[in-house]
């Protein structure tokens, strides 16, 4: 008997919820990843078992995304089934964010960061902050003078700035844009206290050039102030710049709306 059948989006036409390359692994008790959701990945998934079932190798099959299959996106996409020994290793995410905060925005970051193919180095002082357990993707860093871990972050890696103290945040916006191999640098809050970081960094000897880089304040659109709907939308704004570093580039300096961190 099979143990796991690899479904590939092999090719894709038209509008598509998936790319070609999109993969998913199923499993008699577990299905990981996705090509797209709704009834193609429910029909696929209904291939799959039946491989797993009958042993089967492989399979390929065009299903286009018509009425036919309840869905209206228009385009159509061959799909090749493989039997595998087992699911793939995980993958090694390809960004990483350090978060220096685990107040109530904090944490909402944190919770959507789990979630998705990212590395998140998260960071604070206060112990009791933090959640008694974590994702594997997430490391937990307890700091109490955590500003050494602005320059211990890989090269291109992306920061988020959200501590309890305006001059814990200073300190770090400091040493990120010193470093300046960083992929993307945002802190949280209004923007008086973005002008008020500004004039003091721009006091220290930082160039506007450096200034610039800083993305304050954060978040792609104009929300409310509850700390998931803050998180939501910086995040937004981290994930749009992620993909502008693969497709054509886009402007990460957008203004929000966010308050304090606490």
């Amino acid at each position: 008997m099979l143990c796991v059948v690899e479904i590939e989006v092999w090719a894709a036409q038209g509008s598509t919820p998936r790319e070609a390359g999109a993969r998913m692994w199923v499993g008699a008790q577990e299905v990981r990843g996705t090509i797209g959701g709704g009834n193609l990945e429910y029909t696929a998934l209904k291939v799959a078992r039946e491989m797993l079932l009958s042993g089967e190798p492989r399979r390929e099959r065009r299903i286009a995304l018509g009425d036919s299959l309840g869905q209206c996106c228009g385009g159509a996409v061959t799909l090749r089934f493989s039997a595998r020994e087992g699911f793939p290793p995980a993958a090694t995410p390809a960004f990483e964010l350090v978060l220096f905060g685990a107040g109530h925005v904090g944490k909402e970051v944190a919770r959507i960061l789990e979630r998705l193919p990212w590395r998140l180095t998260w960071v604070d002082a206060r112990p009791e902050m933090f959640p008694p357990a974590v994702a594997a993707n997430v490391r937990v860093v307890i700091e109490e003078e955590p500003a050494w871990m602005a320059d211990e972050a890989p090269a291109g890696a992306y920061f988020l700035v959200m501590t309890h103290s305006h001059a814990l945040d200073l300190e770090l916006v400091a040493r990120v844009l010193r470093r300046g191999d960083f992929a993307w640098l945002g802190l949280i809050g209004s923007q008086t206290k973005a002008a008020k970081f500004k004039a003091r960094l721009r006091a220290r000897g930082f160039a506007e050039e450096q200034l610039a880089r800083l993305v304050s304040p954060i978040g792609l659109f104009k929300g409310g102030k509850h700390p998931a709907e803050v998180a939501v939308s910086a995040l937004a704004q981290v994930l749009q710049h992620a993909a502008s570093t693969t497709a054509a580039p886009a402007d990460s300096n957008v203004s929000g709306n966010l308050g304090d961190a606490s």
